[in-house]
């Protein structure tokens, strides 16, 4: 965070100075982790159910911060506001409009939002200082949280931004407006709040009504919900996908899943083949290069750096080979049809000649579509030959109906009451060929795939 005063941010956020000197200077990262943090900065104390930050500000104090910022006098040095959220919300609405050199990216999406956040990260930081951690900072609190990370030394910002209905991305962008912005895909994720699919588009369309004229609308020409955002803005449109202004031709995947491309703007052409699994990031790489191109990164610069972006936020297409010779793709961080639709389609592609086993959980806030959702993806698991496919937990039992349905199916389904369960299963039959995808809503097959992390446990053939 910049520099800012304690009466400076009671001013911002409408609080007051409690049991420090308002001229004292917070000069370190804003955190509501008391453990993480450092000297100079401010620790955010919320109220929780089940925990109290506010009980932590003397070990923070201690840690070195400067102040604590939080709904009650804690009896040491801080800044007292009706509304922490809110006030965080208001202290990065000033950082960002006083960082006049920064380049704000905006990023939403239905799946492949943090991966993508990753990539275009990493390529951004090759032209200047850049701001995009890892994981799932999208929220009301991660969006904030992730503004006020940024320096006056920050050059490009990049926002994962979330929705779970109408309004949420415009008060987003009005916390931080980006002059870039992107939309993936739209999709079933969140369907059960959003209603349908056109009320998802609405909701992600808020992104690029955001954008200034002056900016830059990213948009996947082969999602028409998406395309259709064009006529939503006044900033300048490119097209990214099989039609896009940004393309790639020539797609080929390789045997342990990593795709290569010809990727193609107008004249220009360049090869790149990818370090990262599935066929799915072809989609997500040509997103982040063209906010890359948009940041003023040279083509051929692109072509070369596409190459080298990788994984950075844990569980997303994480793929690993055991000692004992069993590949693990631990995607389980999150799921929806999409997203486990692209993860099957990139386990088929790396199990071609071995063993595949897909272990697959629940799929949340599905709404109306969860029994049609979840079967949907079993139906698509059998039809791609998936060799053993173990359902996690009663819930997700309607995946295992549906693959049960199709005709010729050769593989064997299995349920599992829970992930000790489907661990057991895993247990008894390990082979050197095998490829296992792990796959689920939050928490819902992590075990699992910490278990597969772990071969001393897994007892030989």
């Amino acid at each position: 965070m910049i520099p800012l005063s304690l009466g400076e941010i009671a001013s911002i956020t409408g609080g007051r100075v409690a049991g420090g000197d308002p001229s004292v200077i917070v000069t370190g990262p804003v955190e509501y982790d008391s453990r993480k943090i450092g000297p100079g900065g401010l620790f955010v104390a919320f109220a929780g159910e089940k925990v109290d930050g506010h009980d932590f500000a003397g070990v923070a104090i201690e840690r070195g911060a400067a102040a604590v910022l939080g709904s009650r006098d804690t009896g040491v040095p801080g800044v007292v506001v009706e509304d922490p959220l809110a006030a965080l919300a208001a202290l990065a609405r000033v950082v960002v409009a006083r960082l006049d050199k920064l380049t704000v990216v905006g990023l939403t999406g239905s799946s492949g939002k943090t991966t993508t956040k990753d990539y275009i990260g990493q390529l951004l930081s090759r032209l200047g200082p850049t701001v995009a951690p890892a994981g799932s900072l999208n929220n009301e609190l991660g969006f904030p949280y992730t503004v006020l990370q940024a320096t006056d030394q920050t050059r490009f910002l990049v926002l994962e931004m979330g929705a779970r209905g109408i309004g949420h991305l415009r008060y987003l962008t009005e916390i931080a407006q980006p002059s870039i912005g992107v939309v993936l895909n739209v999709g079933a994720a969140h369907i059960g709040e959003f209603g349908s699919v056109e009320g998802t588009a609405q909701a992600k369309g808020e992104l690029v009504e955001a954008l200034p004229e002056s900016g830059t609308a990213i948009l996947n020409a082969d999602d028409p919900l998406v395309a259709g955002m064009a006529a939503r803005t006044s900033a300048r449109v490119v097209m990214v996908g099989s039609k896009g202004d940004l393309t790639a031709t020539d797609v080929v995947v390789d045997a342990v899943g990593r795709a290569s491309y010809t990727l193609v703007s107008g004249q220009r052409s360049g090869h790149v083949r990818l370090s990262v699994a599935g066929e799915h990031q072809v989609a997500n790489t040509l997103a982040a290069g063209a906010v890359a191109l948009a940041a003023g990164m040279a083509f051929d610069d692109l072509v070369a750096a596409l190459g080298e972006v990788g994984i950075v936020s844990g569980r997303r297409m994480d793929v690993f080979t055991r000692p004992d010779g069993i590949v693990v793709i631990d995607d389980s961080y999150n799921a929806n049809p999409s997203s486990t639709s692209a993860a099957l389609r990139a386990l088929a592609s790396m199990g071609s000649g071995k063993r595949t086993t897909a272990v697959l959980g629940y799929m949340a806030e599905l709404g109306e579509f969860e029994v049609s959702g979840h079967a949907e993806v079993g139906r698509l698991a059998a039809e791609l030959g998936v060799d053993r496919l173990i359902v996690v937990a009663g819930e997700a039992r309607p995946i295992l109906d549906g693959a049960t349905g199709v005709a010729g199916w050769r593989g064997t389904g299995h349920f599992a009451a829970d992930q000790a369960a489907a661990i057991e299963i895993l247990r008894q039959d390990p082979h050197a060929d095998d490829v296992v995808l792990v796959k689920g809503s939050r928490y819902r097959t992590w075990d699992v795939a910490d278990w597969l992390r772990r071969p001393e446990e897994v007892q030989p053939t």
